[in-house]
């Protein structure tokens, strides 16, 4: 499954990526955190909407996203 960047806000178009309490192999619970992102304005958690392995990490910490990007991959 795709994990992208969700909505954080109103007016929020992007976010640095802060931080990944993730690696690539890790096991992950579903609603569990798996990485900080921040704006201009605020920091915010995102977590695993699945259950699964971590099979890939498509942006790296200090990458700008846009909301609805695809960050991380679970199977």
């Amino acid at each position: 499954m795709e994990i992208k960047l969700p909505t954080l806000g109103e007016n929020i178009l992007s976010a640095s990526i802060s931080y990944w309490f993730v690696k690539e192999g890790d096991s992950v619970k579903k609603d569990v955190d798996i990485v900080e992102v921040s704006t201009d304005k605020a920091s915010f958690n995102v977590p695993s909407e699945v259950e699964g392995t971590v099979k890939q990490i498509l942006a790296k910490e200090g990458d700008i996203v846009e909301v609805g990007q695809t960050i991380a991959i679970i199977e």
